[in-house]
């Protein structure tokens, strides 16, 4: 019996899982809108920014110059973006230019104005 014990002990360790299934839970952050002035398309757009400045960098002044050049260059200056856990804000923006969005637990902040 000892020996029976020794041969399925050894068959039970189930294998790690697998790289891939880990990197798609990082790869897909949670995303709650909080308030939307923008169009569906351009929405989408802030969304998947925010998505890649998310990983490609850690530091919040990071996450927000990126997110903020991606749509200087793809929308016409001047975007403003906020990126952080515990900020207030009062702005003025163009219409149809403003998303408050979360990706997990820090705020993204992101308007057109001037």
């Amino acid at each position: 019996m000892a020996d029976e014990g020794g041969k399925s002990g050894g068959g039970a360790k189930s294998p790690p899982p697998p790289a891939s299934a880990a990197a798609e839970t990082q790869a897909s952050p949670k995303i709650v809108l909080k308030s939307i002035d923008m169009s569906e398309k351009m929405r989408n757009d802030a969304i998947d920014c925010a998505r890649t400045a998310f990983e490609k960098h850690r530091l919040e002044k990071d996450i927000a110059e990126y997110i903020k050049k991606e749509f200087d260059s793809k929308y016409g200056q001047t975007w403003h973006c906020i990126v952080g856990r515990n900020f207030g804000s009062y702005v003025t923006h163009e219409t149809n230019h403003f998303l408050y969005f979360y990706v997990d637990s820090k705020a993204v902040l992101l308007f057109k104005s001037g």
